[in-house]
């Protein structure tokens, strides 16, 4: 589980040995890393972390090598961990501890999220560092209306004690906000993950837009939150379906190295 320090290295294509269930997965993790740094969210250099769930595992997850940028992640060099924080692959690279207790949690307690998705960027930040929190302000920051948690910050997340408060926070909840640290989402799908990231960076951005213009702010009321969230209804429709395979067409007109 310790992070090993390696240069970029051409890594042999796993293709062949692993399900094409697996294959998938890992093809479509390595696209939502890529997309991550097509859309600017990679604003850590080589930290944060989406992960995976092995297919037809409970115990297995995939996750980013350390050490490399976002767009460096491919198919074949992502890094297969058991919930002990196990490397089962034979790969030269190693893993972000804070990373293993994050996702490792949440893949260990809640067999239905397959993707989970970490982010700093500075809107996510921000908002996580407000009193308030998110508001719900707009239609799309309403898609998150009830469905928002939040857990109180406790330092670099190194302390697996913490992997319990972090299950008991999110509850039943897609997404959550990490306070003075940055954003959190869950999917039942990697598509699901990356679209729900997708706007919650969006509604973020469009919160902090709105606080710097100064003016009185229209509130919905607590009746058209409440109708427009049903709308919305992420805990029983599972959304993506019709943007992800979009965002992978978007990827492969410029870069289809991920695949390998």
């Amino acid at each position: 589980m310790n992070a090993s320090v390696v240069e970029k290295l051409d890594f042999p294509s796993l293709r062949e040995k692993v399900s094409a269930e697996e294959w998938d997965t890992r093809v479509q993790l390595a696209a939502a890393y890529r997309l991550t740094h097509r859309y600017g969210w990679a604003t850590t250099l080589i930290y944060n972390h989406i992960s995976a769930r092995v297919p037809g595992s409970e115990e297995h997850f995939l996750l980013n090598p350390f050490g490399l940028r976002y767009d460096e992640v491919t198919a074949s060099n992502l890094v297969k961990i058991d919930l002990d924080g196990n490397i089962l692959d034979d790969t030269p690279y190693g893993i972000n501890e804070a990373g293993y207790c994050i996702h490792s949690a949440i893949h260990a307690a809640m067999p239905d999220r397959h993707c989970v998705f970490h982010t700093h960027t500075e809107a996510g930040m921000a908002v996580s560092s407000l009193e308030r929190g998110l508001m719900f302000t707009n239609q799309d920051a309403l898609m998150f209306y009830g469905n928002t948690a939040y857990h109180d910050f406790e330092g670099i997340a190194l302390d697996l004690d913490e992997r319990e408060r972090l299950v008991a926070d999110l509850g039943d909840k897609m997404v959550m906000i990490l306070k003075n640290h940055g954003l959190l989402v869950t999917g039942r799908t990697i598509g699901e993950a990356f679209t729900l990231m997708f706007f919650l960076e969006k509604v973020c951005g469009a919160q902090l837009a709105m606080m710097a213009a100064g003016g009185e702010v229209i509130e919905p009321s607590d009746e058209v939150k409440r109708r427009t969230a049903a709308q919305y209804k992420l805990s029983s429709n599972v959304c993506g379906g019709r943007e992800w395979p979009a965002l992978l067409r978007e990827l492969d007109t410029v870069d289809t190295s991920y695949r390998t």
